[in-house]
């Protein structure tokens, strides 16, 4: 895969996701119908499965459409003008280090919270995940957004809406930031993208086990490797950077000062 082309591979899913909004908003599909089969959007858009799967993931998060299990995909309202507002809200930029930290200390309390709330199946979509990003990075496929998926399935397994809705919020940042943009290929190699994995396998292994302590202290570890390796990556001198942000959140012995 060619490397330049990777960062627009990324944003697939969101490419799928805004056509579907078009469509139902273009009165395709009226609230109460159902949304064709993933295998059929899936040969319609000329994509994977996995592509159209975060899609729909997308458009649930911002309660346009409903994913029921063995059911299908629902809608369940049509998007307004305001939505496009929205977007331009998100596309507005925050520094890295300030999406990280919000992350790091939203995210951590979450997972312990999860690791009480998750449901069988919540550690299955986790599992299925991990093993997905597993084969894509085996196959140097960059296709797949399974980082971003992995942590919206961990805010969701809290059971919390307004948690998830929360987190979603601080990922659409990420999405929209032209910094993160300029760092992504350099943040997302093979070697690192193992790192992560074998954090998210942490994770989930404190989850199985309902260890609410080690889930906490795992995802913050997770999101400290993270900022420490994007602190390697950065630019210090650069007018933009906002690394310093994280001096003011110290931890000893797994607990805020």
């Amino acid at each position: 895969m060619d490397k330049a082309e990777a960062p627009q591979e990324k944003k697939q899913y969101q490419e799928i996701g805004q056509h579907l909004r078009q469509q139902i908003s273009d009165g395709h599909y009226p609230v109460g119908s159902r949304l064709p089969p993933e295998r059929q959007l899936a040969e319609t858009w000329g994509v994977s499965r996995t592509i159209v799967r975060e899609a729909l993931l997308m458009l649930e998060l911002e309660g346009t459409v409903d994913i029921r299990q063995s059911s299908g995909v629902y809608v369940m309202r049509i998007p307004s003008a305001s939505d496009d507002e929205e977007e331009a809200f998100f596309r507005s930029d925050v520094g890295p280090f300030e999406m990280l930290q919000a992350r790091q200390l939203l995210e951590s309390n979450i997972a312990a919270f999860a690791a009480k709330m998750a449901t069988k199946a919540d550690i299955e979509n986790l599992r299925r995940t991990l093993e997905q990003e597993q084969r894509a990075i085996a196959a140097n496929d960059s296709s797949q957004d399974n980082d971003k998926l992995f942590h919206l399935l961990l805010a969701g397994a809290s059971q919390n809406q307004m948690l998830l809705d929360t987190v979603t919020s601080i990922w659409r940042h990420h999405d929209s930031s032209p910094l993160w943009q300029q760092l992504r290929p350099q943040f997302e190699t093979r070697a690192y993208r193992l790192k992560w994995l074998g954090d998210h396998q942490t994770i989930l292994a404190a989850l199985r086990r309902r260890d609410v302590m080690g889930a906490w202290q795992s995802t913050w570890q997770h999101l400290e490797n993270v900022k420490n390796t994007l602190l390697e990556l950065s630019d210090a001198d650069a007018p933009d950077f906002d690394g310093y942000l994280f001096d003011s959140v110290p931890i000893f012995q797994g607990k805020l000062l």
